[in-house]
């Protein structure tokens, strides 16, 4: 009876340690694949939003104006390089003439983005002065 429990056990202690390595690697590839952030910058959060705009409207003189913001808030340290990489790669998409694809990563980009305290988004500004 004995070898019976310790099969059992051995078994679930192999079930559970294949739940947690398989836990494990879902986390690592969420992390892995999730875009990078841009930051609590509202002069950021407005270039992306005038970014998306131009890439939905598949307007070029307006992608390029978007272009130049951004690489402006890049080298005033506002904009992280990675999110910057990231932003760049879309705008590529877009100038290749893959307008819905890019129009697509930018709001996945700007849905994973976390709001950090106190940071309030372009769309939903104060309109008492302040």
């Amino acid at each position: 009876m004995s070898d019976a429990n310790d099969s059992t056990r051995k078994r679930a202690a192999l079930v559970a340690g294949a739940g947690v390595g398989l836990a494990f690697v879902a986390w690592l590839l969420i992390g892995w694949f999730r875009p990078p952030q841009m930051g609590a910058d509202e002069k950021v959060t407005r270039a992306v939003d005038a970014l998306f705009t131009a890439i939905t409207a598949r307007d070029e003189k307006l992608l390029a104006e978007c272009e130049q913001r951004l690489l402006g808030l890049k080298q005033a340290g506002k904009l992280p390089k990675d999110a910057s990489a990231y932003l760049e790669k879309i705008t590529r998409k877009a100038r290749a003439g893959a307008w819905e694809a890019a129009a697509r990563s930018l709001y996945d980009f700007i849905r994973a983005q976390r709001r950090e305290r106190g940071q309030e988004h372009s769309r939903t500004a104060r309109t008492d002065g302040r």
